[in-house]
């Protein structure tokens, strides 16, 4: 067999999951391109935040903007009264940071400049794909030949295959960044989750429940973003908006200038695992790379793209191995069965936190941050063992309220599939 591709990996996309993949593609020494509808300089629209040790163990805390250590969450009912027992602050004992998006951005960039990375600017519209070569034709008519195409082109992506899924979780949020007439939280701190809930009337708390996600940015600026964590059909940014200003007004807090209004991140948290049959991969949030359980993926961008790099290079040194072998071993490293097996049991939980009402989701999320710092982080980061992992939901389980209890044993139509994902993982 001849390979007669002019590339050996054609990149889709220029989002983080794009250029952190294609930044490690190229770090292998292949002639990497890449496609996308903007420029891969153009800016990012969302925040993107990570836990303080999760930046340090990859040596990358130099691309962060902002690093608390008073991080704390709410979980009680409301009131501001510190001697309200249930309505004192979770602290979390962990440093929390934000990625400075354009310093982030400018890491892979630079790695994709040192590794010569060729991109395109166009629209891809058509997929071939046969023994030798992937063929990608954009919306004017070229042809981009490579012996891989890799998909990460986001959430709705162009060409990777999933398996259809009736009820996606959507994790929506609505945020500002601004000043206020008075301080909305401490100085220096970072608010992980605010459920509290006082700003809400009987029958409003008997609707989704919501929480403030904060973060003091220095110089009397906050950001500040109402959040509904997963939820099917999501909540609409009408509805966030309006949370979040009722959450202010009931404290007597006014916008004063508004620098930023972040509209909104429909984020698919329960999105199944691409067909691993594929003879082309996916990365990122195309591939189901969100944490299904909170929403985070840089973190796990910056730690898999080297190892499915490495994979994909490994592959290709078989200059006869088609597209679809050198895929497969792509997939393989992106989704090893301990990854998929725990990607099942965090689908488990989010259908499980969406059908929670509010005073359920409170005591939920009050008994989870009672697990040992390093359970709970390992949860949130995904780098637990499987059997770690079933360990915290099972120490958690045991400890949490019999509300809370009812509400996880209750099932409701597609708990048993979703276990049985967890037993035998698909592909």
């Amino acid at each position: 067999m001849t390979n007669k591709a002019s590339m050996d990996v054609l990149v889709l996309g220029s989002g983080p999951g794009a250029l952190a993949i294609a930044a490690a593609l190229s770090k292998e020494k292949l002639t990497i391109q890449a496609l996308s509808a903007s420029e891969p300089s153009d800016p990012w629209p969302y925040t993107y935040g990570i836990w303080g040790q999760e930046v340090d163990e990859l040596g990358l805390n130099h691309l962060l903007e902002h690093r608390w250590k008073n991080t704390v969450s709410f979980f009680g009912e409301g009131s501001t009264i510190e001697t309200n027992k249930k309505n004192i602050e979770t602290k979390h004992n962990k440093d929390y940071g934000l990625f400075d998006k354009r310093r982030l951005q400018e890491h892979w960039l630079n790695e994709c400049k040192q590794g010569k990375v060729e991109w395109h600017k166009g629209i891809a519209v058509n997929l071939q794909v046969n023994k030798e070569v992937s063929t990608v034709t954009t919306a004017d008519g070229r042809k981009l030949e490579a012996r891989l195409v890799v998909d990460a082109t986001g959430y709705e992506p162009v060409f990777l295959k999933s398996e259809a899924e009736e009820e996606i979780a959507v994790q929506t949020c609505y945020g500002i960044v601004g000043r206020f007439n008075k301080s909305p939280m401490n100085k220096g701190q970072f608010i992980l989750m605010d459920y509290r809930c006082d700003h809400l009337n009987k029958n409003q708390r008997k609707e989704p429940p919501t929480f403030l996600y904060a973060m003091d940015m220095g110089k009397d600026r906050f950001f500040l973003e109402e959040t509904s964590l997963g939820l099917y059909p999501p909540l609409t940014l009408e509805v966030l908006k309006e949370r979040l200003n009722l959450r202010l007004a009931h404290r007597g807090i006014e916008i004063t200038e508004l620098e930023h209004e972040e509209l909104g991140l429909f984020l698919p948290m329960n999105k199944p695992i691409p067909d691993l049959n594929q003879p082309i991969i996916g990365f990122g949030g195309a591939a189901a790379m969100v944490h299904p359980a909170s929403g985070y993926l840089v973190g796990g961008l910056l730690r898999r793209a080297p190892i499915v790099a490495k994979a994909i290079s490994n592959a290709m040194n078989n200059k006869n191995a088609s597209p679809e072998e050198i895929a497969k071993q792509g997939w393989t490293a992106l989704w090893p069965t301990e990854l998929r097996r725990k990607h099942a049991l965090y689908i488990f939980g989010i259908e499980k936190l969406m059908r929670f009402e509010e005073e359920q989701l409170r005591e939920f999320f009050k008994s989870f941050f009672e697990l040992p710092n390093d359970q709970w982080y390992g949860f949130l980061t995904n780098t637990l063992s499987v059997m770690e992992l079933v360990n915290a939901m099972w120490t958690m389980f045991k400890t949490a309220s019999w509300k809370v209890k009812w509400g996880l044993m209750g099932m409701q139509g597609r708990e048993i599939r979703l276990l049985w994902n967890f037993i035998s993982p698909r592909y």
